[in-house]
């Protein structure tokens, strides 16, 4: 290993993964450590390559848009809708203000259910069950309520082309349901986290690990919490004009540690709980889909969201039939990740895959590319360009 042009001396390499107790998706983690201090890291992403951008070449658009959800069961939401937004923007599609609420309750949804199972995979890392079980279980009152929309708690389908399917629009007693489920998971959810913030066992463990400062965050583009954890005051729900309506606070905190990763996510849940209130206690009436364009050709469009771990990005053209063309995502873990292994070194090696599961890596939605090597050209991964350049380069 080298740095600066400087030999450095690596006493050891350990190696996790691709199938690890603490790795819930396949993945490979090659820590370099001197004394059990991790002095390098690099994690290997790409087991779960699937092809998926390719799927999407030559399809009509409406089709290939019901592949965009099944990127990730996780985050289906969100590359449905964002999948949506290109399209709408491209070829100016007015989407009435209901559907746009509907959409943004969805999303809170599911960024409270993914939040909540970031807090199961991490208190099993920590060695904690119990907590991990406890944020299953009350996770479940939002995937019922996902179902009770869209009619899958996995892959609700809601967001289509000018708006939301009919059969997503919320009944008064819908309505009812819906605050009385938030009302009683809100007492529930304090109590736990409490529990969490006065458990000795679990600061310790997360206290004072993984720094990542505010300028590494901001080079390596660590988006959502991770980057609000360091202090990055970078959300881009401020700048959609489908949350301009609702009144919620940025959660951004300055300790540049894990333990301010998870805390990040646990007052998210709160603001994500004042959200869909909101939107249930002023959803405007009026339809909930616009019908009234044309597939046509459309040059290549960006639609960028807030997603639960930070900004995703969706772009693709149609030609003059309105088939997709060049389908591309880009989502927040392959940056994140890029973070993370500045972020682990330093960490003492039992320290490190808490670390590096701290900003909540999602690699089915992250692995699509694959390197080609041709032996006279190499075409390098985004995820390889972001370890070597930094972002912004």
């Amino acid at each position: 290993m080298t740095e600066a042009n400087n030999e450095k001396m690596i006493e050891k390499e350990l190696s996790f993964g691709p199938v690890h107790p603490a790795l819930i998706e396949p993945y490979r983690i090659r820590l370099f450590v001197n004394d059990e201090i991790v002095e390098d890291c690099e994690i290997n992403i790409n087991m779960a390559y699937r092809g998926m951008e390719k799927l999407f070449d030559g399809l009509p658009v409406e089709k290939a848009l019901l592949i965009a959800e099944r990127v990730c069961g996780i985050c289906s939401h969100v590359h449905a809708w964002n999948a949506v937004r290109v399209i709408e923007c491209g070829l100016g599609i007015e989407v009435p203000p209901r559907a746009d609420y509907i959409r943004v309750l969805v999303q809170e949804f599911q960024r409270i259910t993914s939040h909540l199972i970031f807090f199961g995979h991490a208190f099993e890392v920590v060695g904690h069950e119990t907590l991990a079980m406890r944020a299953l279980l009350l996770r479940e009152q939002f995937m019922d309520l996902m179902q009770y929309v869209g009619g899958n708690r996995v892959m609700p389908s809601v967001p289509i082309i000018g708006g939301i399917r009919p059969r997503a629009d919320l009944t008064d007693s819908l309505k009812k349901t819906i605050l009385e489920r938030c009302d009683a998971f809100e007492a529930k959810y304090a109590q736990y986290v409490q529990r969490i913030l006065d458990d000795p066992l679990v600061i310790s463990r997360v206290n004072g690990i993984g720094l990542l400062t505010k300028e590494d965050a901001i080079k390596y583009h660590a988006t959502g919490p991770t980057g609000r954890a360091s202090g990055w005051r970078y959300d881009l729900r401020t700048e959609m004009k489908e949350y301009k309506p609702f009144d919620f606070n940025v959660i951004v905190l300055d300790g540049c540690d894990t333990k301010d990763r998870v805390v990040d996510r646990a007052l998210e849940v709160l603001e994500s709980l004042k959200i869909i209130h909101q939107v249930v206690k002023n959803l405007p009436d009026g339809p909930v889909v616009n019908r009234n364009w044309v597939a046509k050709e459309m040059p290549f469009t960006t639609a960028y969201l807030e997603t639960y771990r930070g900004e995703v990005m969706h772009t693709y053209g149609l030609d003059h039939q309105g088939l997709v063309r060049n389908y591309q995502i880009r989502t927040p873990t392959i940056t994140n990740l890029a973070a993370m292994e500045h972020a682990c070194v330093g960490d003492h090696v039992t320290e490190a895959i808490l670390t590096i599961a701290s900003c909540d890596p999602c690699l089915t939605c992250c692995t699509r590319t694959e390197v080609v090597d041709s032996g006279k050209r190499r075409t390098m991964t985004d995820y390889e360009i972001v370890r070597k350049y930094g972002w912004r380069k």
